[in-house]
């Protein structure tokens, strides 16, 4: 058995198919975001322009955040010692879970490593605690989704997506005493549309099911104080339980899950991915505690991201790119094609400093290759028209199709 030969099959058929992954080696400029400096590919660090992150509002730079971060490092350190359970418990720990209980108008909240891990140790354990569970998952959910269906061995029903028609004909296919969990995302963020929560939680009570809701791509983002799209949509107290994470719009990192007492200390109690694995450092936490604050009060981070957005999509199209049509802060740029992706993409980094990665199989299906831009309130107007300009020389160049 050559194990080489297969390791080096398994590399050789991503370079074949045009999706083999290059991590960009780069460092942010602190309170100069999106501005960054790249060390790919040439000697000493190039200035470029950051326009993929999913530090949407910038609060990773914002000084409230870094001020918690630095007085937490200094009050107690770096780590947190080891698990919650062992060590790893501190009073960060627990206001941020108040926090964002408060935050979602849930009673608990727990925190996870990561927005991954939240998804697959909460949907892996409930559906092992209900004896007969079947889950009814959108198909496009994320993999952290999957993962956790798969992980807890139950049976599941994929509908369409966003499609209320065929999760109503999945549920009333089923027995009406057997436990149901819709799982779901609010905001998709490959593709940028939004649930129809209402709809889905009508299904809900109307088939005696529980509802799970990814807020990854919208906390922070929408809603009056960042509660995503089920504050937006005033859905919050109709969902079982609201997952998000302290990665994207809030800055720093992490995930969690928030739902009823009861719930939580279930998933607290039973899930080995929170049991077994050391907690966030406590330096994390306050700087994720400081952004939850903040972005409960402030709205102008979220006007800003939305009108970048706004933007950025109409001058794609003025443009005559082939942008696609989204109603939220996604801006994705389809191409189609992953070696025209990774191409685009190289270009952009090497001749104009732009600094995009192609999104491709499995992240979207084969054949929607794109590019994905994330313009933040940091990104001003002369940023978005260089960027536009950029992109029209390169589609040109590479004779690509064009929006019609």
């Amino acid at each position: 058995m050559n194990y080489d030969q297969i390791f080096e099959a398994a590399i050789d058929r991503l370079h074949a198919e045009g999706r083999y992954r290059v991590f960009i080696d780069i460092l942010r400029n602190k309170g100069a975001y999106p501005n960054a400096r790249c060390f790919h590919g040439h000697n000493g660090p190039k200035p470029i322009t950051v326009w993929c992150s999913n530090d949407y509002l910038a609060m990773g730079q914002h000084p409230k955040v870094i001020s918690a971060m630095e007085e937490a490092l200094h009050n107690v350190g770096a780590g947190s010692g080891g698990t919650r359970n062992i060590g790893g418990n501190t009073h960060y720990h627990i206001e941020l879970e108040q926090e964002l209980a408060s935050l979602h108008g849930k009673d608990s909240a727990l925190l996870f490593t990561s927005g991954y891990v939240s998804n697959d140790a909460t949907l892996s354990t409930l559906a092992r605690i209900l004896p007969g569970c079947i889950i009814f998952s959108d198909e496009l959910n994320h993999a952290s989704m999957i993962a956790g269906i798969r992980n807890s061995g139950c049976e599941k029903r994929v509908f369409r997506h966003n499609d209320v028609e065929h999760l109503e004909e999945l549920l009333a296919a089923e027995d009406p005493n057997v436990p149901k969990l819709i799982a779901f995302e609010s905001v998709y963020s490959m593709d940028g549309d939004v649930a129809p929560i209402h709809a889905i939680c009508d299904l809900a009570d109307k088939y005696n099911a529980l509802t799970y809701l990814d807020e990854v791509h919208a906390v922070g983002m929408y809603g009056a104080h960042g509660g995503g799209i089920s504050e937006r949509d005033e859905a919050a107290a109709r969902l079982t339980i609201i997952e998000g994470t302290l990665g994207k719009a809030f800055g720093v990192m992490g995930g969690y899950i928030a739902a009823d007492q009861k719930i939580i200390d279930v998933i607290r109690s039973y899930a080995p991915g929170f049991i077994f694995t050391t907690s966030l450092s406590p330096v994390l936490v306050a700087g994720a505690l400081a952004s939850v604050r903040h972005l409960k009060q402030s709205s102008e981070e979220r006007e800003g991201q939305q009108a970048a957005a706004a933007t950025l999509k109409q001058l794609f199209r003025d443009a005559g790119l082939p942008v696609m049509d989204t109603t939220t802060h996604i801006v994705p740029l389809m191409v189609g094609d992953p070696v025209k992706a990774k191409r685009i993409s190289d270009m952009l980094l090497a001749e104009y400093g732009v600094y995009v990665q192609p999104i491709n199989f499995p992240t979207v299906p084969r054949g929607t290759e794109r590019l994905r831009f994330t313009p933040g309130p940091s990104h001003d107007e002369a940023m978005m028209r260089d960027l536009t300009t950029a992109l029209v020389e390169i589609w040109d160049r590479l004779e690509l199709r064009k929006a019609a």
